[in-house]
């Protein structure tokens, strides 16, 4: 199912200001007025806009006030967690009104990271949708991958499924290509501002991706594994095979590509059906539970009575972990490659 997010028509009424607008918070860098736009029906997200981008800034903001929901619950659905309210600007970040002034927030949790920043993208909201998802993931990872390249493909990869792609135009595996594929898996680079380790991460969760690792796997135990964690670890936890083997099937795998790294999907992982982001996370993960319960009782032999009870039991949502209160402050600031070329920030 596509969920991409279309602008609304611009004969849409503007959104009123209420008088009992909540007071914006401090921004990573906005220092301009923070107009209130609206909070979306959960009350978990706050949306305002830089006034002076006028009409089509506004639209962009109102149609994030609009999907925000969509955006918070799909990336709690990866994560197996439950995010705390955040607040959004969107604004010129950067100078630029087409998204590619990138994303900005503080620190890796619901605390110190929820004052969001993200850039314009006049007639294109799906990209002010995927922007905020990009900063939203780093603020579910628990406080960990702060500033790591490993981090930075995760929350790249969660922007690319929840936001239908809509930031293609940040690729960096095709550099990290162009560059002699260094070695990425084996070890983490201590910045998100390299774009071959952020490359060879985007390539290697694709090829996780097409072997049937969704990223409802694949971030839980990123997050699990904290900053000194592999991609190389990571393969191993997921398939069972030595840790020492993820490098050269990778490797093999990208040799037999016919077309090359060409962007940072090359084996077309977003394409599995195993991506469950088009489902409520809440609906994907009660019919995870009820299956599990399910397949446990019938090779238990157990009575049909047994059987519903425990499925009533698995309807009962499980406890959430809760992020810490503060993580490291590094890097946040997401970029386009081109960009981070000339300013090293993710």
């Amino acid at each position: 199912m596509n969920h991409r997010l279309k602008s609304s028509r611009s004969e849409k009424k503007p959104v009123a200001i209420h008088r009992d607008a909540p007071a914006a918070p401090a921004w990573p860098s906005y220092t301009g007025e923070s107009q209130f736009v609206g909070t979306s029906p959960s009350g978990r997200v706050t949306v305002y806009v830089d006034p002076t981008l006028g009409p089509a800034g506004l639209q962009n903001a109102q149609d994030l006030v609009h999907d925000a929901d969509r955006v918070v619950n799909a990336n709690d659905g990866i994560f197996g967690t439950t995010g705390g309210p955040v607040s959004v600007i969107v604004f010129a970040l950067g100078g630029q009104t087409d998204g590619t002034g990138g994303a900005d927030h503080m620190g890796c949790d619901y605390t110190t990271g929820n004052a969001i920043e993200v850039d314009a993208s006049f007639g294109n909201s799906a990209r002010v949708s995927a922007l905020f998802e990009a900063e939203l993931s780093e603020c579910s990872m628990n406080g960990n991958l702060c500033g790591e390249s490993t981090g930075e493909a995760l929350s790249r990869w969660c922007a690319a499924v929840i936001g239908n792609n809509a930031l293609a135009d940040f690729a960096t595996a095709p550099q990290w290509a162009s560059d002699g594929m260094p070695d990425y898996v084996n070890k983490t680079d201590n910045t998100d501002q390299n774009a071959d380790s952020t490359g060879c991460g985007m390539a290697f969760i694709s090829w996780l991706l097409s072997q049937g690792y969704g990223l409802e796997k694949i971030a839980p135990e990123m997050v699990n594994s904290g900053d000194a964690g592999t991609f190389a670890q990571l393969y191993a936890t997921l398939s069972g095979d030595d840790a020492a083997n993820a490098w050269s099937k990778f490797q093999n795998a990208i040799n037999a590509l016919p077309g090359g790294v060409t962007n940072d999907d090359p084996f077309n992982g977003m394409a599995q059906p195993t991506q469950m982001t088009h489902l409520s996370p809440r609906t994907a993960e009660l019919i995870g539970r009820i299956f599990a319960a399910l397949a446990h009782d019938v090779r238990e032999g157990s009575p049909p009575e047994q059987i519903m009870a425990n499925v009533r039991a698995a309807m009962v949502p499980a406890s959430r972990p809760v992020a810490p209160l503060m993580c490291s402050p590094k890097s946040k600031r997401l970029l386009p490659p081109r960009t981070k070329k000339a300013a090293k920030t993710a």
